[in-house]
């Protein structure tokens, strides 16, 4: 299947009362263990890879063409994403890299600055067919989600989305990155007012560790783009170090990279379904 937009899955998500998953992408398993979970569950996902990763690979070419490429004989819908971008020259690496969506992230910034610099990505994302994602408050590691200061003001955010014009907003309601528990409590009155107040859709960054009660909730209140990494990383290393434990012999890579993204594929299944679920809930 051709790649969907991202803005076009996450508008359909939106209009169905429930949240579209966006998993990253480190190596060829985590895209091809991400498709096959969306197989499984019958519905679409968004492939997103970090400028972390595409550090950590040298050059963006070859994971966004592996992924790209996994998207296409999938029979999901997917599409393809860049998150957390602070590099323009990265960012506007998308049309070549088949992306049609980034998440800008001037989060860095002083509140002036981030408003020039993501006007800007969104002035550029305009001329070139891409959707932009921002953010506005501090998602930050795990010791920051609770810091005075850092969660999203509504009367900002909503000042943000109309001085830069971004089709969707990260925002900062409880979630942390890089989580390895699922002990994250969100402020789900905060996501109902930002969700009544903005006229573009949410994302909750840092979603590994929120629990599914939690996650299902946030969907409900308005949260529309979830995005999940560590969850992820966890299912795959584990099923690897259970693998390798087991059968210490083993030196072909096949034969645990096998289990390792089928964990991957569990995990996304999981995800996709509590955030379908979403769609049923009354609050």
């Amino acid at each position: 299947m051709p790649l969907v937009p991202t803005g076009d899955l996450v508008e359909q998500a939106r209009a169905a009362g429930r949240a579209v998953a966006a998993f990253n992408v480190i190596t060829l398993e985590h895209a091809e263990g991400i498709a096959l979970g969306a197989e499984r569950a019958g519905l679409p996902v968004i492939l997103q890879l970090s400028e972390n990763a595409v550090r950590f690979h040298g050059f963006p070419h070859a994971l966004a063409a592996a992924s790209a490429a996994v998207a296409r004989n999938s029979s999901s819908d997917i599409s393809l994403h860049l998150d957390h971008i602070t590099d323009v020259s990265l960012l506007q690496m998308a049309p070549e890299l088949d992306v049609s969506s980034v998440m800008y992230d001037g989060s860095e910034f002083g509140y002036a600055e981030n408003v020039h610099n993501t006007r800007e990505a969104v002035e550029w994302g305009r001329k070139h067919g891409i959707w932009i994602e921002a953010e506005l408050g501090r998602v930050g590691g795990k010791d920051g989600a609770h810091a005075p200061g850092v969660r999203t003001d509504p009367g900002e955010a909503l000042e943000f989305v109309e001085a830069t014009g971004v089709a969707a907003l990260a925002v900062a309601v409880g979630s942390s990155h890089a989580m390895t528990s699922k002990s994250a409590a969100l402020d789900h009155e905060l996501i109902r007012t930002l969700s009544s107040m903005l006229p573009v859709p949410l994302v909750l960054h840092g979603s590994s560790g929120v629990p599914d009660g939690e996650l299902t909730l946030a969907a409900r209140a308005g949260m529309v783009k979830i995005n999940i990494g560590t969850a992820l990383n966890i299912a795959y290393t584990s099923a690897t170090r259970r693998f390798l434990d087991s059968n210490p012999s083993v030196v072909d890579p096949r034969k645990y990279l096998m289990p390792s993204r089928d964990a991957i594929a569990g995990t996304v299944e999981h995800s996709l379904k509590i955030l379908a679920d979403a769609a049923s809930i009354s609050l």
